[in-house]
């Protein structure tokens, strides 16, 4: 256990410090194996390799390359027109228009970095146009950008199933009913801040003409979430090969009928993946080190074993496990987080009877939550980046969404049909 305490401390030290993650990870790897256990430390590099050598992981750059492809290609913006057409003239449209979008968007991607800059590009600037603030704005964006990794495809999902050994198409199909609830949650409380604010909807009056003009223009956005998760769920091809898919279908789509694809988007879209996913490699080689200590170490019976000396009530210990898990989303990104933290929490939870594709989504949900949180919410400097809106001015804003899509989670940990009842 003091080897565990060691080997956190000195990893938070490092990130708060400024150094990159992955590296924070590998070096406290590194002094545990070599202070605290008799295991060679060759074992880093060795567990960093295997822990990569996955076809299923190939998911994730597949993922992220479609998203950016999709953002560039024009798919994002026949997104945000059909949006508009269904719900834009309600009061606060255009912010309820930006959570469908971003639902929709997210079902392309599985990314909440890539959804919120897609979609925040687009509609920040229109929001600031009529009047709404630029603060509530942008954090809206950011808070809508974590619905994109429970609304499958999911990147996260993926590397849960990969790690615990979890369907990855059951936690896909899990996803669907958590991800509309928390985009639900948003849409109130967007409408409610907008009415107590007078911010107005769109100039688009809803009529059948203009929905099905919408529809017509961007039926081939739509028919990208339908194919990609058709295919996974008919078992056409496996969650890897979807990825592939959306690949090959963003190209095509955005290259050949939007016409918005050139071959130097595309050749900007590599460049980004490949630092995206070089970055994200990075980070799950060196966690899968960490791992590696956490089972020699058998933490997992430690942690178990300390809960349940506290109390056996399961309702107790699943809201203890939700506020470590938020904390945890605080300050660690999503991708190690599920590779440190899963391994160590799913013995405790299927002891509670816990299903672990229902943890699997409480976990992402969790952790998506902490995109919207200080210091480390990704999404947050996203939005930031694209509205001018200094972080810390996000702040008060954005523990109101993180307050609404707690009640999202808190429904999804105690109901358990809503994550099993698509299954």
């Amino acid at each position: 256990m003091t080897g565990m305490m060691v080997m956190f401390g000195v990893m938070m030290v490092m990130i708060f410090i400024g150094m990159p993650i992955g590296y924070a990870i590998g070096f406290s790897s590194i002094i545990t194996f070599v202070f605290f256990s008799d295991i060679s430390v060759s074992i880093v590099p060795q567990n960093a390799f295997t822990g990569l050598n996955s076809f299923v992981l190939l998911a994730v750059p597949f993922f992220i390359f479609a998203g950016v492809i999709m953002s560039e290609g024009g798919i994002a913006k026949r997104l945000v027109d059909i949006a508009d057409a269904i719900v834009g003239f309600v009061t606060g449209g255009l912010g309820i228009v930006a959570i469908l979008t971003s639902t929709f968007f997210g079902a392309i991607t599985g990314s909440g970095n890539a959804t919120t800059s897609a979609v925040g590009s687009l509609l920040i600037p229109a929001m600031e146009e009529k009047k709404y603030n630029r603060v509530f704005s942008s954090t809206l964006l950011a808070a809508a950008g974590s619905i994109g990794i429970i609304i499958p495809p999911s990147i996260p999902f993926v590397i849960y199933g990969v790690v615990t050994s979890t369907s990855i198409g059951d936690l896909l199909i899990a996803g669907i009913i958590p991800g509309l609830l928390m985009a639900l949650a948003l849409m109130i409380t967007c409408f409610i801040v907008s009415k107590k604010n007078h911010y107005g909807g769109s100039d688009t009056r809803p009529s059948i003409k203009n929905i099905a003009i919408s529809l017509k223009n961007g039926i081939w956005a739509l028919l990208a979430p339908v194919i990609i998760l058709g295919g996974i769920y008919t078992g056409v091809f496996t969650p890897t090969e979807s990825a592939v898919v959306a690949v090959v279908y963003s190209i095509i789509i955005g290259a050949f009928v939007y016409k918005q694809l050139t071959l130097k988007k595309l050749a900007d879209a590599l460049y980004k993946t490949a630092i995206l996913n070089g970055v994200t490699s990075f980070i799950m080689g060196f966690s899968g080190a960490m791992c590696k200590f956490i089972t020699v170490e058998r933490i997992p019976d430690v942690i178990v074993d300390a809960i349940t000396g506290i109390t056996t009530n399961k309702i107790v210990i699943l809201l203890m496990i939700n506020v470590i898990l938020l904390l945890v989303g605080m300050v660690i990104d999503i991708i190690p987080a599920i590779i440190i933290i899963a391994p160590i929490f799913l013995p405790l939870v299927v002891q509670l009877g816990v299903d672990p594709v229902q943890f699997g989504v409480i976990m992402a949900m969790n952790l998506g939550i902490g995109f919207v949180t200080p210091p480390y919410g990704t999404t947050l400097f996203v939005a930031s980046a694209i509205s001018g809106v200094k972080v810390d001015r996000m702040f008060k804003t954005a523990f109101l969404f993180v307050g609404v899509l707690c009640i999202a989670l808190l429904l999804t940990t105690y109901i358990p049909a809503v994550t099993q009842v698509l299954l």
